[in-house]
């Protein structure tokens, strides 16, 4: 006999007493399924209970944990340099798009916005002064009073005015521009989610100094194993609770998933876009997000089915024609909670032992206690994967 099997029936003198310990130990009296099997007329054939494997439709859920993000994140930064002189919202304050976050020192803008306001005002007086001429020039010339040449250089002079007056005005409004630029605005409203920067910092200009969530949709985000990408649920509808409180709850769709694997955890990261998202959900908030997987066809045997051989997964197959049992390696998919699924190694129509595998060995002879139906495959069949 295989020095393998762990069960191993030593001795032919303790046949008859080993057969009253499996029907004590394989079966137990608190078990219902398998608590009354019949006592064998020859007490060297063992008991066994069996049924015959059918491939039926198995489906199954991922479960996975993720967290609420929004779907749409800005950076902030400032459009001019300078030292920060005031900071007015702090991380998690919802502000709104025209308020202002924070403040720079305006001393160097103030001085230019004095500058251009005075070159506006000079050139202004030049033009005054330049109509006048014009006006002057344009009467003495109607009267044969002047040159031609003196009026062509009044009109010049007075077109020349007319521009310099444009450009101050431009450099007065690009001067207001830059001080206004002092003030750092939140552009869009949504919650501050980090900053980087504190009063008395020198930053430059489009330095990223905030972190903002935009307001509207918001998206559940969950890293997964990359083999789940391979082989997704056959619906990309999405269930989402909250961990905290079950009773909110949310229905989404996979929007976006990256395409690379996250070298430090070895996962990829899914964004499920929410189509509503209840108050409770707020950014930041852990949430279990459920999936099904497309039905199809496997076996499933109950756990007591289950045997290890050679350091492998295994069954016993029981062969009608000669009474005997046999063991064989099997493909285990996946674990349920009182059952397992097949991915190979029994066939639809075999017939599988699932009670009294404990002191069986290759072509031992045994002994029907019942021929049960194969059970129905459940969801619990495929367990729950992706926690």
């Amino acid at each position: 006999m295989s020095p393998r099997l762990r069960p191993v029936l030593t001795a032919t003198a303790f046949t008859a007493a080993l057969s009253a310990l499996l029907v004590t130990a394989a079966f137990p009296a608190d078990a219902p399924a398998t608590s009354a099997l019949p006592e064998a007329e020859d007490p060297s054939v063992a008991l066994v209970r069996v049924v015959t494997a059918t491939e039926g439709p198995v489906t199954s859920d991922v479960v996975l944990t993720g967290d609420i993000q929004a779907q749409a994140q800005t950076n902030v930064a400032f459009r001019t340099n300078g030292k920060v002189a005031e900071r007015r919202v702090e991380v998690g304050d919802h502000v709104t798009a025209d308020q202002v976050l924070a403040v720079l020192e305006p001393l160097t803008q103030r001085a230019n916005l004095d500058n251009a306001r005075a070159a506006l005002v000079s050139a202004e007086a030049q033009l005054t002064q330049a109509k006048v001429t014009f006006e002057r020039q344009k009467q003495l010339i109607n009267g044969g009073y002047t040159t031609r040449p003196s009026y062509d250089n009044a009109e010049q002079q007075l077109r020349t005015s007319q521009a310099a007056v444009d450009s101050a005005k431009a450099a007065l409004g690009t001067a207001e521009e830059q001080l206004s630029y002092t003030e750092l605005r939140a552009g869009v409203s949504g919650i501050v989610l980090s900053r980087t920067f504190e009063v008395g910092q020198v930053v430059q200009a489009g330095q990223a100094v905030m972190v903002l969530a935009q307001d509207g949709p918001r998206d559940a985000v969950f890293n997964v194993y990359e083999a789940l990408t391979a082989h997704p649920p056959g619906d990309k509808t999405i269930h989402v609770t909250l961990q905290s409180d079950p009773a909110a709850a949310a229905t989404g769709h996979v929007r976006e998933i990256s395409p690379t694997v996250d070298a430090a955890s070895g996962t990829v990261r899914v964004k499920v876009g929410l189509e509503a998202t209840p108050p409770a959900m707020s950014l930041g908030a852990v949430v279990i997000g459920r999936g099904r997987f497309a039905s199809r066809e496997a076996v499933v045997l109950p756990w007591s089915a289950l045997y290890r051989f050679d350091n492998r997964p295994a069954v016993w197959i029981y062969d009608s024609a000669a009474g005997t049992v046999s063991i064989r390696g099997v493909e285990i998919d996946r674990y349920g909670f009182d059952n397992i699924v097949l991915k190979g190694g029994v066939r639809s129509g075999e017939t599988v032992v699932v009670a009294g595998i404990q002191f069986l060995r290759p072509g031992q002879h045994v002994a029907l206690a019942a021929q049960d139906a194969a059970p129905e495959p459940t969801k619990s069949a495929a367990g729950e994967s992706g926690r």
